[in-house]
């Protein structure tokens, strides 16, 4: 009769890339879903009001111009 006891482990667990891309989506689904909400869009108005807009298209600037003035022939 052997009494040989098993060392008591915690059972592995494995991420698996399935779980993982669910819980992704999961999520984005939940984010899209609470953005459509009044508190939601109060807090996508003001996040936007308080980042800074980029200028578009392409500025001459002073500093510009001095660049383009070395460059010359």
């Amino acid at each position: 009769m052997s009494t040989k006891s098993k060392p008591l482990t915690p059972p592995v667990t494995t991420a698996s890339r399935r779980k993982f891309f669910v819980s992704a989506g999961a999520t984005v689904g939940a984010v899209a879903v609470v953005s459509q909400t009044p508190m939601g869009k109060a807090i996508i108005q003001e996040v936007g009001s308080t980042v800074e807009g980029k200028k578009d298209g392409y500025q001459l600037t002073e500093h510009v111009r001095k660049y383009y003035q070395t460059t010359l022939i």
